[in-house]
């Protein structure tokens, strides 16, 4: 029994240690912009697909940055993609002198986001370029933050996604997922020395990358974060995250979405870093809290109080670490949390079973650690 209440422990340990490394390293939404000394120009590449709730803000939120110079590239695999038309009108709504849309689609890889970058990557006509996901809202301090965060031994620069204003209650777990989970997990990796690249946002100085094979060699991997990571660290290079992460607003999300996103997510890790993934399954409420039920029947400990106190422990230092943030919290933030956690062991197992999904139109299949194009359908296969 002790040794059931001595790996319950650690666990919840693990869960509060992470969060306080999270918490020192992160910056609160609030703070400051940081000082750049110098600000070099920067070409930002956008891949859209689709209109989205947010997309008109988040397409004007790139035309409005704080940099002297910059250029926006808006990439568009489709001429039919309605998206052509709002960003027309953004365009006209906002206009920068350097800014242009791109269409068309080359098939590098099995991946369609890398595939609709690589026109604005070859376009970009300055040393550094960001590779930009279309849903990120930019601050207007988005560029100093990437660039303040670039240091001697860096590689990259990137950031997570900071889930806000969500509609209901599964968006409310996604931010339970993208915010005090994911994100907390990889700054406190970041800082142990695990960077882990993430696509949302990625600051590359051009040369470097193009050094190594160019855009083309991140489709070395189904997903391209993960190529960018392990390409990175071939460098003998590190990933560095902003200071604070930057906002993807939410809307409305279903119980589907939810679902097919984040076992989209696992199983691309499953895939991409396996012996980091295998642990995800410690990770969580869950074990430590069957542990301690175990270890209460044992010895006749009351079901209920060792379940508030695992509870507690788990949840109140997450809970703490959003308010000091000013991340997202609501009065479905905690229940969210818990059905998060709940939901983790079956994304978990999901993922080491054979599969597709639907991205963005593309039927993708995951069957091996490679990929192929098959009948212009992009098709990776990436499992036993």
């Amino acid at each position: 029994m002790l040794y059931i209440i001595a790996v319950a422990g650690a666990l919840l340990a693990a869960n509060t240690l992470s969060l306080m490394i999270a918490g020192w390293r992160i910056r609160s939404r609030q703070d400051k912009t940081p000082s750049v000394a110098v600000r070099p120009p920067v070409s930002i590449v956008i891949p859209l697909c689709g209109i989205e709730q947010f997309s008109r803000e988040t397409l004007e939120s790139a035309l409005i940055l704080d940099w002297p110079d910059y250029e926006v590239i808006f990439c568009v695999a489709d001429k039919a993609d309605p998206i052509i038309g709002l960003a027309e009108n953004t365009l006209r709504a906002r206009p920068l002198a350097n800014a242009r849309i791109l269409i068309g689609d080359d098939r590098i890889s099995a991946n369609p986001k890398l595939n609709n970058c690589v026109k604005g990557w070859s376009a970009a006509a300055h040393e550094w370029v960001v590779l930009a996901d279309s849903n990120v809202l930019m601050p207007a301090s988005y560029l100093a933050r990437l660039m303040a965060a670039w240091r001697p031994d860096s590689g990259l620069v990137c950031s997570t996604p900071l889930g806000s204003r969500p509609s209901g209650f599964w968006a409310e777990v996604e931010c339970a997922f993208l915010n005090t989970h994911q994100a907390r997990w990889q700054y406190a990796g970041e800082a142990l020395g695990f960077g882990f690249a993430q696509g949302k946002s990625m600051l590359w100085q051009k040369t470097i990358l193009d050094a190594h094979g160019g855009i083309q060699a991140l489709a070395a991997e189904i997903a391209e974060d993960a190529a960018a990571t392990k390409l990175v660290n071939s460098m003998g290079l590190k990933v560095h995250l902003v200071a604070g992460p930057f906002e993807q607003p939410l809307g409305r999300r279903t119980f589907r979405e939810l679902w097919a996103r984040q076992s989209r997510w696992a199983r691309l890790r499953r895939v991409t870093f396996p012996h980091f993934f295998a642990p995800e399954i410690l990770l969580g409420v869950v074990p430590p809290l069957l542990l301690g039920l175990s270890a209460a029947v044992v010895s006749g400990t009351s079901l209920v109080t060792t379940t508030l106190a695992v509870l507690c422990t788990a949840y109140a230092p997450e809970l703490i670490l959003a308010a000091r943030k000013h991340w997202h919290l609501s009065l479905l933030s905690l229940l969210a949390m818990v059905t998060r956690d709940v939901l983790q062991p079956a994304i978990w197992t999901r993922s080491w079973l054979r599969g597709s999904f639907d991205w963005r139109g593309n039927i993708m299949v995951i069957r091996s650690q490679e990929s192929r194009l098959e009948g212009g359908v992009a098709e990776p296969i990436a499992g036993p």
